[in-house]
């Protein structure tokens, strides 16, 4: 991929969102950019990723060609579920991270990755090629990958317009008293524990919609749908009712159910293929781990919910 340089006009939205939209990156991306100096307001450089520029200004940013990432390709257990030429979907295993950070430079998904496939989309940064969307590393379950840029791309403009439908399964805390649900709380990260995420009023919009599966002897089996992509939101929404994830050691209670791991799983995504515009349904089955959690606490489910 060569250098690129995008030119946008604001519209009274946060530059970083701005860019991060008219450039097809990550918000963090771009605000990186803008603090290595690409970034340009009228002419000025402008380095304040939360600017609000009065609307119909011009602003354009350079997003440089990649460097060699230095990572590695490592022969890794992951399952691929779904590969063509544009995308692929993983079922990635709890325990591992997504991408390489500090104190994580190996063992990662991407490493895997490298690996695995013939091509990944770059422009996500070098840390993060081919990568969409996250979990948590104690998260099991689906992920979307891109292998060229247009892709990754495209599959960000589906998840930004809400147009990728991703479900989980939650073993919650507690018995819930309604069959279903929805949370609507912003999502900032927390002022007390900055490891933390939590429900705050200045935080970013996040929308999860629940509805029970089956019960326990002390805790709910949940189908939870995000409409929305916030860090921890899942753990911190279930948390923000007084019915964490099960097994959470950043969220949940001492009087949490016992199980072996965090009781969270991305079960299912729906998406249009952004080139053939096939609609797609992808499904993980329940880790091994996951079900028996369910079966130490009293919780048979049909096959069909596996």
């Amino acid at each position: 991929m060569e250098e690129k340089w995008i030119e946008a006009v604001t519209d009274g939205r946060r530059l970083d969102v701005l860019l991060a939209e008219a450039a097809g990156l990550s918000r963090s991306r771009a605000a990186a950019l803008m603090e290595e100096g690409q970034c340009f307001l009228e002419g000025a450089p402008c380095r304040k990723a939360g600017e609000r520029p009065t609307p119909g200004k011009r602003v354009t940013l350079t997003v440089p060609a990649p460097r060699e990432t230095g990572l590695a390709a490592e022969d890794l257990p992951l399952e691929i579920l779904y590969e063509d030429p544009d995308l692929a979907v993983v079922n990635k295993p709890r325990g591992m991270v997504v991408h390489p950070a500090v104190g994580h430079e190996e063992g990662t998904l991407v490493n895997a990755l490298l690996f695995r496939l013939d091509s990944l989309g770059a422009i996500g940064g070098e840390r993060r090629p081919g990568i969409v969307h996250r979990l948590d590393k104690d998260t099991s379950g689906l992920l979307l990958v891109a292998k060229n840029d247009e892709t990754q791309q495209a599959l960000s403009d589906l998840l930004r317009e809400r147009r990728i439908e991703k479900h989980y399964r939650a073993l919650a805390e507690g018995l819930l008293k309604e069959d279903a649900g929805r949370i609507e709380a912003p999502i900032g990260r927390s002022r007390k524990d900055r490891k933390k995420m939590a429900v705050d009023p200045a935080g970013r919009e996040a929308i999860t919609e629940w509805r029970k599966l089956a019960e326990g002897r002390s805790c709910t089996l949940l189908d939870v749908h995000i409409l929305t992509g916030r860090t921890h939101q899942i753990r911190v929404h279930l948390k923000s009712i007084h019915h964490p994830v099960c097994g959470d050691p950043l969220y949940g209670s001492d009087r949490g159910a016992k199980v072996p791991c965090l009781m969270l799983h991305a079960r299912s995504l729906t998406l249009e293929h952004p080139r053939t515009h096939k609609k797609m349904t992808f499904q993980a089955p329940l880790p091994e781990d996951f079900l028996k959690g369910l079966g130490s606490n009293g919780i048979v489910i049909p096959e069909e919910l596996i």
